[in-house]
């Protein structure tokens, strides 16, 4: 079990949601103390695919396995870590639940490429151009890896992020190998120093974020209209309003996936940023349950709702 502590400070694709669409599922009332909630949060276990089992044959008798048999799936070795910042707090430190390792980013990257993109075009005393819009907007709106892919390059790929990132206050990401975004390696901690150059208007540090208030203003629109059937992630712990970008990825050397959600949710009149990276899910839909499991017991946990 980890305890909260407090901070110091491709084969891919992605999914987010729009702020219109209402969530089905709320984050659930939590019952006890928090490190009950953190209890239950970190207590999940693998999750591992159901086996098969033969049918009866008519007549209640089953026939023999057929000699061509299906591929093993994966096994999960899930494990997830999220982060949390309630904004109406008196503090700028995040509660974090489980351990501060480095997670590939898959999708989410999507929101630093767009926000190293911002820096480079307010360093030259210019607008971004429409050509830079038409590729921003579907890469943050449908997660568009096209996009992405054209982004990634203009803004000199992990030099170029991890030049920005150093600007905006992140400290432990590294950005992917050649033209591989989706595999930048982050933590949930600087997810949520990203989150805060980017949501926080009283400003991340004495020196507030990089990011001018057009600049800001400009992503955060950006994920608040992100398509509907990307409707999951972090938004399962919120009200009727986020904004949010997600990410996942299959990992081909052990079919397992990589599934992660960051964003900005309102709950309860608490505004929250939060961060949740997972990996080692064994479907992509046992790592969307695991992530919007963790993402509302860690803000109950941290909002006392």
């Amino acid at each position: 079990m980890s305890h909260p502590r407090s901070l110091s400070h491709p084969k891919t694709s992605a999914a987010s949601v729009t702020p219109a669409r209402r969530r089905v599922s709320r984050a659930g009332a939590c019952a006890g103390a928090l490190l009950a909630s953190v209890t239950t949060l970190f207590s999940l276990g693998a999750l591992h695919a159901a086996p098969a089992v033969a049918a009866p044959a008519p007549g209640g008798q089953a026939h023999a396995a057929p000699a061509v048999q299906a591929a093993p799936q994966p096994q999960s070795k899930a494990r997830v870590t999220a982060a949390v910042l309630n904004l109406d707090g008196p503090s700028r430190t995040p509660l974090l639940y489980g351990e501060d390792a480095p997670y590939d980013t898959a999708s989410i990257i999507k929101v630093d490429i767009l926000a190293a993109l911002l820096l480079q075009a307010q360093d030259e005393g210019r607008q971004l151009t429409a050509q830079e819009r038409a590729l921003a907007e579907p890469m943050i709106r449908k997660s568009d890896n096209a996009a992405a892919n054209a982004l990634w390059r203009e803004i000199g790929m992990a030099p170029g992020l991890e030049a920005a990132n150093k600007r905006l206050g992140l400290t432990s990401t590294k950005g992917g190998p050649g033209a591989k975004w989706g595999l930048t390696r982050t933590t949930a901690s600087d997810q949520i120093r990203l989150l805060l150059s980017v949501f926080d208007d009283a400003g991340a540090s004495k020196a507030g974020s990089p990011l001018n208030q057009e600049s800001r203003t400009y992503i955060r629109t950006l994920m608040s209209q992100v398509v509907g059937e990307q409707a999951w992630g972090v938004s399962a712990a919120s009200g009727a309003r986020y904004e949010l970008k997600n990410g996942w990825l299959q990992r081909t050397t052990s079919g397992l996936w990589d599934v992660n959600s960051v964003g900005r949710i309102t709950v309860h009149g608490h505004r929250c940023l939060v961060a949740v990276l997972s990996d080692g899910s064994a479907s992509m839909s046992d790592g969307v349950s695991l992530v919007e499991r963790a993402a509302r017991q860690a803000v109950a946990a941290t909002t006392g709702t």
